[in-house]
């Protein structure tokens, strides 16, 4: 059925500001050609030529009006396409449609999703419908999760070549994140708080770190809410903003992959604030900070400047502890994580999932259990990341 297909992908959402920018890339990198063919998308037809007349997109490159309320054109969509690349959040607002049409259809999907009620809800709904109709569906393709989904799985990889096993527990932190935060990321943080207002049950969705594991539950986690000491780093660390979506896309990745860093896996995600005194008092102003709340918080379809967006950057460190000893790995980034890099993320996804991943099953995916070392080889050959054993 997928040979029938008109384009490889589609890119809905492509005159949002982080749209424009996977645009930006896939025309960069992937020009449409016959090895592979990409649309655009989105609810106004007229914002959707003029960005084909301003970045001078070929003639090959198609334009399909959606709207995420209409499910005619939902539908419109879903059967040209063999996977819809979705930057329309929130999804728990404007993904619902989208996302269950595609796994009926058995087309792919892949998006930015950092909502985990949601993602929550898609796979105990849709999970078995996903494995029947052969959508692979990947939620978030971009600096959530990929960078820390990827640097678990590379450094526990690193770990088994060295022990012929798996370490059980392993540490994130942020050593260096220069960019501005995502107005799709504040977005999403209001729709879950007004979420919370009407269902306050889905509190316990949220707090759970195998929220995503479909009723697996692990070892109570360290708690990465407040500061600490890292002992072994020699360093206050403070707690990561992201952390509550990168660990659990990790133990769901743990679980997809039939637990192979162990069912008592440990995962703990947070920010180096530096050691002394002075790292202390930097963790406890982070730890009472909101870095996406405010008036400064970007609005959706905002986003900084291109300069901006490449004199950002990111570092992040993954510590594999075993047997008393410890592995060290880290995962860098060239552009600004939120924009730049994410973009560039989420397209060589889409890319490795029509290319490299061609045998992988229907079902509902992280990005290492799905795309792993392929999509590491993409990233580090096109994408600016940097994986290196430390």
């Amino acid at each position: 059925m997928n040979d029938l297909k008109n384009f490889d992908f589609v890119i809905y959402g492509a005159t949002g500001f982080t749209g424009r920018l996977v645009v930006e890339y896939a025309l960069k990198q992937y020009s449409n050609t016959e090895d592979i063919s990409w649309a655009i998308a989105g609810r106004n037809i007229d914002k959707l030529n003029d960005l084909k007349t301003e970045m001078n997109l070929s003639d090959e490159t198609g334009i399909i009006q959606v709207d995420s309320e209409d499910q005619s054109s939902i539908d419109n969509l879903v059967q040209q396409t063999k996977c819809v690349l979705t930057t329309v959040g929130p999804y728990q607002l404007y993904g619902d449609k989208i996302v269950k049409t595609c796994i009926a259809s058995g087309t792919d999907y892949l998006d930015l999703c950092g909502e985990v009620w949601w993602m929550n809800k898609i796979i105990s709904e849709c999970s078995n419908q996903a494995k029947e109709s052969g959508a692979r569906i990947i939620f978030s393709c971009g600096f959530d999760s990929i960078p820390f989904d990827l640097g678990v799985l590379f450094v526990q990889e690193e770990t088994m070549k060295r022990f012929n096993k798996y370490a059980p527990s392993v540490r994130g932190r942020v050593r260096v994140m220069n960019g501005e935060f995502s107005g799709g990321t504040a977005a999403s943080m209001k729709a879950t708080m007004g979420a919370l207002k009407s269902n306050p049950e889905l509190l316990n969705i949220l707090i759970n770190p195998y929220a995503l594991c479909e009723g697996f539950q692990g070892p109570q986690q360290e708690d990465d809410t407040k500061p600490k000491y890292d002992d072994e780093l020699e360093t206050w660390v403070a707690p990561f903003f992201m952390a509550p979506i990168n660990t659990r896309n990790i133990h769901r990745s743990n679980k997809l992959m039939n637990h192979i860093y162990g069912e008592d896996f440990m995962y703990n995600e947070m920010w180096i604030s530096g050691p002394g005194d002075e790292g202390k008092a930097v963790a406890d102003m982070i730890a009472s900070a909101n870095p996406i709340g405010g008036d400064d918080a970007p609005k959706p379809g905002e986003g900084p400047s291109r300069e901006k967006r490449e004199n950002g950057g990111y570092d992040v460190l993954f510590c594999a502890d075993i047997d008393g000893q410890v592995v060290k790995a880290s995962v860098t980034g060239d552009m600004d994580p939120g924009y730049g890099s994410t973009s560039k993320m989420i397209t060589e996804s889409v890319v490795c999932l029509l290319k490299d991943a061609i045998d992988l099953d229907g079902g509902i995916y992280t990005s290492a259990s799905s795309l792993g070392s392929k999509l590491i080889k993409r990233l580090e050959d096109n994408a600016g990341l940097t994986f290196k054993v430390e």
